[in-house]
């Protein structure tokens, strides 16, 4: 995504494999908390090594909130137990120094960047290493460069350290459509669960945020399904922290009407009351899209509700569940756009897809994280709503829709809503039909 004569630190290998490591961090949920970024100008590609060791990891059940690190020792970001215990073995071996790591998820393994230790050369040290059988691969650590310089149409360059890694918004080419739209002016309301309020990646973003819950204060901050939803629609951008956004200018209204049960594991739950208090109150507001990465059974309250919103001209964005069922609340109220999660198979007629599937996003206690399901495919579709509506205020869903439908583009083999096409499409339109 980066245009420009710069000069990475990396190798063949290293090219899956981002230079970050976890830190110690306030509130560590999932035993990852906050990440920071090794500089790679900070590398030296005549001293340090590449060391990669085998990295199996069970994937989890896919849904909401699901986490394909949750269970990782803090110490190695993304690592499973033996690739843990591998690694801090070789270093009591070796006495190395680790400088960045991250995992290789296609090949099943976890690559270090390190250093050897003072009065050991590097080719002893890789000879050493090409002989213990608990190294898949040790290498030298290469210097490359790129050939080209940023273009007049080049897509938006972020600093924020974990761009890169954010499958949803490098597919969806955002950042291209961020050289004309990132969302100003267009207030999101994320129906969910509460949000972590003093992230730092969401500070400035949210506008305004009720507990329809209970009064837990300090549960709404640890609530991590809402605070992944809030980050992928607009965490902030050129912040020097983590991850961007799809609409990093758009603010937030977050409605807490979900709440986690006290068996471990359990997934969040609503019921009609907190929903239908949620939706009422967002009736009263300014908001133009309503997130609702949530599903259930038919709800006459709710739908009357949700009715009322529609006919306001507000967007509502709902996913829709994993097996694609639409027979409940909010699937079948005419006039919501549905998402599911983009897949090999074809969506069904009118319903968008949207990445959804190893989403790096914000986490409780400032961390970031990776999760699965389809809600993280409509965040996806709301941000890029709200890059729309930012060029066009008079669009409605159905417009919305289509236009997302239309210019839906094959990325990684499955077809998927495209931002950049979205709004270029949109900026070719004659403002009169807009």
């Amino acid at each position: 995504m980066k245009h420009g004569i710069l000069i990475f630190v990396m190798t063949a290998a290293l090219s899956a494999c981002a230079t970050t490591r976890p830190m110690a961090g306030p509130d560590n949920h999932a035993g990852l908390g906050r990440m920071s970024i090794a500089s790679a100008s900070a590398m030296d590609s005549r001293r340090d090594i590449i060391l990669a060791v085998a990295n199996p990891l069970e994937p989890p059940p896919i849904h909401a909130g699901s986490s394909l690190l949750g269970y990782a020792p803090a110490r190695y970001y993304g690592a499973g137990q033996h690739a843990a215990s591998t690694l801090a073995a070789l270093k009591k071996s070796y006495a190395f120094s680790e400088l960045a790591g991250w995992p290789i998820k296609a090949l099943d393994l976890y690559c270090i960047v390190l250093q050897p230790p003072p009065g050991m050369s590097r080719e002893a040290l890789l000879k050493a290493l090409a002989r213990d059988n608990r190294v898949r691969l040790a290498q030298p650590l290469h210097d490359y460069a790129v050939y080209g310089k940023r273009s007049a149409d080049a897509a938006h360059h972020y600093n924020d350290p974990y761009v890169s890694l954010q499958r949803g918004f490098v597919e969806t080419d955002t950042a291209l459509a961020h050289d004309f739209s990132q969302g100003s002016g267009v207030r999101i309301a994320i129906v969910d669960t509460g949000v972590d309020l003093a992230h730092p990646d969401l500070q400035g973003r949210i506008h305004d945020a009720h507990n329809m819950v209970d009064d837990d204060a300090a549960a709404f901050n640890r609530d991590s399904h809402g605070t992944e939803v809030a980050g992928v629609i607009a965490a902030d951008g050129d912040n020097h922290q983590g991850i961007v956004g799809m609409a990093p200018k758009a603010e937030l209204s977050v409605y807490k009407a979900c709440w986690y049960p006290p068996a471990p594991n359990a997934g969040a739950r609503c019921n009609s009351f907190t929903l239908a208090k949620a939706l009422a109150t967002i009736i009263g507001t300014d908001a133009r899209i309503i997130n609702l990465s949530l599903g259930g059974p038919a709800d006459s309250l709710l739908n009357l509700l949700l009715v009322q919103i529609l006919e306001q001209g507000r967007i509502v964005v709902a996913a829709i569940p994993p097996e694609g069922n639409v027979d409940g609340f909010p699937d079948t109220t005419p006039g919501v756009i549905l998402v599911r999660m983009s897949g090999p198979s074809a969506a069904p007629p009118g319903v968008l897809s949207a990445p959804g599937n190893d989403i790096l996003t914000t986490q409780p206690g400032g961390g970031y994280d990776f999760t699965s399901g389809p809600s993280m495919a409509a965040p996806h579709v709301s941000g890029m709503a709200a890059l729309l509506l930012s060029l066009a205020p008079g669009l409605d869903a159905r417009a919305i829709r289509d236009l997302l439908l239309r210019s839906s583009k094959v990325s990684g083999g499955v077809l998927q809503v495209n931002a950049a096409a979205a709004v270029t499409e949109l900026r070719g339109t004659p403002k009169a039909d807009r």
